[in-house]
């Protein structure tokens, strides 16, 4: 049995998120169609919402004046390979007790375009479903979207990036 402490205690120690949380999918109702995890995952039981923190060190050149890429280098390309990584661990975990689960990437929070495969099942939305990970981080109770529509937390403000698994575990 998979229980939220051990994979807390997994994603926290052993991957080393530096934030984890989970929402049960019921959390989601009301949820437009091409926005629903269901529409994804259509046995999702839990969204995992984890965060890796941006460290205040790569804010300095842009607060000096110095070394602008060191944002987009360490913060985006560096955490968004380290989260993908993340994801992967996480969700074999969580399939090693026995449930199915997928990392969805920061990559599938924008809408596809160009070339669509077949046509969805009847009932279905388009394939190009897009979860927000910053909704979904809410909801799992890792902090708040603020006026400015960033993602805050308690413990890192703005500065963090955010990854979602779906999975088939109640947790």
């Amino acid at each position: 049995m998979l229980s939220n402490e051990a994979l807390e205690d997994f994603a926290l120690n052993v991957v080393q998120v530096d934030k984890i949380g989970v929402a049960n999918i019921e959390r989601f109702d009301g949820a437009p169609p091409d926005m629903h995890p269901r529409n994804v995952m259509p046995r999702a039981r839990s969204v995992v919402v984890f965060a890796k923190r941006i460290l205040r060190g790569s804010y300095r050149g842009i607060d000096e004046g110095t070394h602008w890429p060191s944002y987009s280098i360490f913060c985006y390309a560096g955490l968004n390979s380290m989260l993908g990584k993340a994801g992967y661990r996480i969700a074999r975990f969580i399939e090693t007790h026995g449930f199915d689960a997928a990392h969805v990437s920061s990559g599938a929070t924008s809408r596809e375009f160009g070339v669509r495969g077949p046509a969805p099942a009847p009932g279905m939305p388009q394939r190009d479903v897009i979860l927000h990970h910053r909704i979904a981080a809410t909801l799992a109770g890792l902090g708040e979207i603020g006026w400015s529509k960033v993602f805050l937390t308690p413990e890192f403000g703005p500065r963090q990036r955010l990854g979602v698994i779906l999975t088939e575990a109640e947790l």
